[in-house]
């Protein structure tokens, strides 16, 4: 084994997919990329970290609501694009092309030109950790998107797209909640 840089260690674990998280804090709507999620259970429980760097922090303190799009790989330099700006100067769904759409439960808009977009509320925001708690209310898929891979970002400025899927939930159904 050679030896790698402490510093560089969580470029081996780093989650995703990368998210373009949306907020709308009365006035206008706002997109974010966060590359740092999770899952936190079966029933739709997430956590991204973020903080007061970015502009979204305020609606999504303010609102407790936003919006978890998950972009395509077609997508890496929208991606990209949307985390080098700041709402706080730039429509960022002028600037990219993107099509806000009304969601359901929350303020926040959906992304059209994203494979699917989860509704959020926020459950607890833990400061000390920068990390946002997150309980999904609605969902929704384009069933009809031809690319389907899903962004990783690695953490050094480059990025993963999903490749081929091992399919082993037959040997996982004990673990598995019913109907996946």
């Amino acid at each position: 084994m050679t030896p790698l840089p402490l510093s560089r260690a969580f470029t081996l674990i780093e989650p995703g997919p990368v998210v373009l998280v949306t907020t709308h804090d009365g006035t206008k709507p706002n997109i974010m990329t966060i590359t740092w999620t999770m899952v936190r259970g079966f029933d739709a429980s997430f956590a991204l970290t973020t903080g007061p760097w970015n502009h979204s922090w305020g609606a999504l303190r303010e609102t407790g609501d936003c919006v978890l799009a998950i972009p395509t790989a077609d997508m890496i330099d929208t991606v990209v694009g949307i985390g080098m700006c700041s709402g706080a100067d730039t429509d960022k769904f002028a600037r990219f092309g993107l099509t806000p759409l009304p969601a359901h439960h929350v303020r926040a808009p959906l992304i059209g030109e994203c494979l699917a977009n989860i509704e959020c509320r926020v459950e607890e925001i833990v400061d000390r950790l920068n990390l946002v708690l997150l309980q999904g209310v609605d969902a929704h898929i384009d069933i009809d998107r031809k690319d389907t891979r899903l962004l990783h970002a690695v953490g050094d400025g480059t990025f993963i797209a999903d490749g081929e899927r091992f399919d082993r939930s037959a040997a996982m159904r004990g673990k598995l909640p019913a109907g996946l």
